[in-house]
């Protein structure tokens, strides 16, 4: 049997600035930035995550890598045939280590380059790649437009593991895109389109591109949002999450509270607590109060959880509790997914499970509709 010619680049500092609502990694003084402020990567705990569902093909394939933390590291420690085929020249990797780390890995001639990141990620690689390999992406970063990420880490595991046993997997072109992280950290979203890379494609494991613009059916979010400030008349001493998503920034208008379109807000008694909160000072919060939290659909994908939201940690969700979870959107919303359930990958796979099953969804004013929530990880 060939042996399966894998390549794996983790850019380690992927979604470091996530947690910390700084909204992206890119660039060494948001790095340092992040890292000052005690954040923790996390890249390399979504590629073993991926890398974890092929532990039982190790004498079928071979992973060609970065030194360190690119990729050997966690490739050793599962016990994977490991070459490493490039060594970064400092600590704190940078664009052009990607870049030369996929320039070594087309000189190997590998079937598929697997790598952690986001967008940025992404866009660095495209510049290199092209259509030269298949590409397919661990989501580990702030930013996830692009159409070359698997729905989670472990999804992505899944493909390769399909690929590596011969089974029949489509290749398809796919998206790359970017966004301005200036705009990005001022509330507005310009997505650039970069070109396509070629993805292999099982439906279940790769997402969709998101879809662009707010939503249009301003009645019907008016509705919504009088449901949930009705809610907070009701309980002024609960504290309430507020989302990432333009339902949610609906809620927030109606309330006349200033509102981080692309980030999490707290409020209490109708009254705007904090605005843009880290994941610590969010647990912090709701350890001293009863909390609920209000989440939408993150663009066309289904995602509650996992996408532009990353301050909304487990350790945060737990607190809540799944019975306070209030998922809003509207109906035309649901229907878009065409039957796929909501997806939460909030980098717990434990939490991801408990979260799994039917919830009720607000679609308007006293109007709500059981949907599931799937754990992605699980079989169909």
């Amino acid at each position: 049997m060939r042996t399966f010619k894998l390549g794996l680049i983790v850019n380690p500092f992927a979604g470091i600035g996530g947690a910390l609502a700084l909204k992206g990694s890119d660039g060494a003084l948001i790095r340092e930035k992040a890292l000052a402020m005690g954040a923790v990567k996390k890249a390399n705990e979504k590629t073993k995550l991926a890398l974890l569902e092929l532990t039982d093909l190790l004498d079928q394939l071979v992973i060609y890598t970065a030194e360190g933390e690119m990729g050997e590291d966690i490739c050793r420690t599962l016990g994977f045939n490991t070459e490493v085929v490039y060594g970064p020249d400092n600590a704190q990797t940078e664009a052009i280590d990607t870049q030369n780390a996929a320039r070594a890995m087309i000189k190997q001639d590998v079937d598929l380059l697997l790598f952690a990141g986001g967008d940025g990620t992404a866009r660095n690689l495209f510049d290199v790649v092209a259509n030269k390999l298949a590409v397919l992406g661990i989501p580990a970063g702030c930013k996830i437009h692009s159409g070359v990420y698997a729905i989670t880490p472990k999804s992505a595991g899944r493909v390769v593991k399909m690929l590596v046993e011969g089974d029949i997997v489509s290749l398809n072109e796919a998206e790359v895109k970017d966004i301005d992280e200036q705009k990005f950290r001022q509330g507005k979203v310009q997505a650039q389109y970069y070109g396509e890379m070629r993805v292999p494609t099982e439906l279940r494991y790769i997402q969709a591109v998101k879809m662009g613009g707010k939503e249009s059916q301003e009645l019907v979010l008016a509705d919504i949002a009088a449901h949930i400030t009705d809610m907070m008349q009701d309980e002024p001493e609960t504290t309430f999450v507020m989302g990432s998503g333009s339902t949610v920034n609906a809620i927030m208008e109606e309330l006349g509270l200033s509102n981080t379109l692309l980030g999490v807000d707290i409020v209490r008694d109708q009254q705007l607590v904090k605005s843009d909160a880290t994941a610590q000072e969010l647990l912090q919060c709701v350890q001293h109060s009863s909390s609920k939290l209000v989440i939408t659909l993150i663009g066309g994908q289904g995602h509650i959880l996992g996408r532009g939201n990353q301050q909304l940690s487990a350790e945060v969700i737990r607190q809540i509790g799944r019975q306070n979870i209030i998922v809003v959107a509207t109906k035309t919303k649901l229907e878009s997914l065409q039957g796929r359930p909501l997806i939460s990958d909030s980098g717990d796979p434990l939490l991801d499970a408990q979260l799994s099953g039917l919830i009720p969804i607000v679609t308007g004013y006293r109007d709500q509709v059981l949907y599931p929530i799937a754990n992605p990880d699980e079989e169909n």
